[in-house]
Parts: C-alpha cells; structure tokens; sequence
C-alpha cells in the first residue's frame, strides 16, 4: 500500500465510512460526519448492529476480544488491551460482550474466552483463545499482520 491509497475508515463514534489517504493516517484524521477522531487508539463497544461494517469496512486492522463480565481472565486482559489499543492506534481495537451478543459469539464461533480475532480487509486472519499481556497482544498482532502481508 503506498501513501497515496485512499483507506477507508469506519468513525468509532457515528459509523460512517470515511476515505483518508494513508499518508494522513499519523496526521490524526477526523471524521468527515461528526468531526471526532477516527483513529482514538481506545477499544470501541461492538454489538449486532455495528459489528459488520467495522469489521468488514475498515482497511486497517481490526483485533477484537471476545469476553464476558464474569470472566476473571477477561478482567485481567482489560487494561492490557486497552494498553495495546493506545500503543498502536493505527489497528482498530475492539470488544464483544459475549453475554449480551450472544449471536457475535455464535456467528464467529467463539468457544472460550477471552477470545482475540484479528481481522484484515474484513477477513479473519488469526485467533487466539486465552489472556495475553500487553506486550503479547502486540506481538501476535504484528505477528498476524506479517502473515497477511502488511
């Protein structure tokens, strides 16, 4: 991809899809909508009326946890990935509750939480069942970006 490819961007807080060329991606774009950073390098809420088109419009990367409230493990991987979302905000961060969206935890077959996907060009690229620390959660991203070849 080289700096003058338009991506698209879905607004983590009005959902339109935005087109940003890449080379204005450092430059902390807004939205074109709301006016509101695209890029808040914070995990964004997923539910069954949004999930879709983040997933599957966004250009960049898309990681999202799979968890529920009464998972201790989940809990403990929390400030982890919020940690791991502020780091790289160029990757959209992202969670689903699996107790209140239980058709998410069907349609992507999760199994046992916490659960990673990592998506690319709305494709899933990589999974990982389990919690990881911060810096774990940054290698198995880089890792899964590698393998998609970006």
């Amino acid at each position: 991809m080289n700096a003058t490819t338009a991506l698209h961007l879905v607004c983590p807080h009005c959902a339109t899809t935005n087109r940003v060329p890449a080379s204005r991606l450092a430059d902390a774009p807004n939205c074109g909508q709301c006016r509101q950073p695209l890029l808040t390098g914070k995990p964004l809420e997923l539910n069954v009326d949004n999930a879709e088109q983040h997933i599957s419009r966004n250009d960049i990367p898309v990681v999202v946890d799979f968890w529920a409230p009464w998972c201790g493990p989940c809990q403990m991987m929390t400030p982890a990935f919020a940690q791991a979302a502020a780091a790289m905000p160029a990757v959209r961060f992202a969670k689903i509750n699996t107790q209140t969206e239980t058709t998410l935890g069907q349609r992507f077959n999760i199994r046992s939480i916490p659960t990673l996907i990592l998506f690319v060009g709305g494709r899933e690229i990589q999974r990982q069942a389990g919690a990881m620390d911060t810096v774990s959660i940054q290698r198995w991203i880089a890792a899964g970006m590698q393998k998609a070849g970006r």
